[in-house]
């Protein structure tokens, strides 16, 4: 699968619509009681770039960046405003935000997870696009150091210690990501005039499975 290590312009996702997509599969009995399957373990987000669309440059700059894509054809990174990182919202990543694993004394590869939480419920997301120069990695409760104790692989999310850690330590992880995506049209239609009234183009973007 073809992938640009690449970010469409942060400026233009800014305001972008969009998020997560659930598969559920429902079946009404007879009773009236339902039996509900999803095929899928994980979300897949989806947005609309072209609502953040504010000015001719914007309109140039996105189609220089579709053009180089070819289209469908390649994927690329997509900064999602309302869930880029491992902590709060107002918060700055810390190397304690997410656990990520646990040492055994021989495991040195450890990928990025991201687990939500509501109630005693909770779906654990990996993250392979974290943003260069952003991951910060704990163990117990001792910050290590990049290229030194670790190192990290940002086009896949997985971080490699130097050294196995100790048995029952908890590995640990802070870092802002990105999705991958790609678009999900091998068409953009712009009407100057439309725009100029208001009207923004439709840009759909899909999140692909890496």
């Amino acid at each position: 699968m073809g992938f640009h290590e690449i970010r469409f312009p942060a400026s233009l996702s800014f305001g972008s619509v969009g998020g997560p997509e659930r598969l559920t599969e429902i079946v009404t009995l007879a009773s009236g009681h339902e039996e509900r399957n999803s095929p899928w373990a994980q979300a897949r987000r989806r947005y609309d770039a072209g609502v953040a669309l504010r000015s001719l440059e914007d309109i140039e700059a996105l189609i220089a960046f579709f053009e180089a894509r070819h289209g469908q054809l390649y994927g690329f990174r997509w900064k999602d405003w309302s869930d880029f990182k491992s902590c709060r919202a107002g918060a700055a990543p810390a190397f304690g935000d997410q656990r990520i694993g646990e040492g055994d004394d021989a495991t040195r590869a450890f990928p990025l997870l991201k687990t939500y939480r509501s109630g005693a419920f909770e779906a654990v997301r990996p993250i392979v696009k974290p943003v260069r120069g952003s991951v910060r990695i704990g163990l117990g409760d001792v910050e290590m150091r990049e290229g030194v104790h670790y190192e990290v692989d940002e086009t896949t999310g997985i971080v490699t210690f130097a050294e196995p850690p100790n048995r029952g330590v908890p590995v640990t992880a802070g870092y802002e990501f990105d999705v991958p995506v790609r678009f999900d049209t091998d068409r953009i239609q712009v009407s100057l005039a439309s725009f100029q009234a208001g009207e923004v183009p439709n840009v759909p973007v899909v999140e692909i499975r890496l």
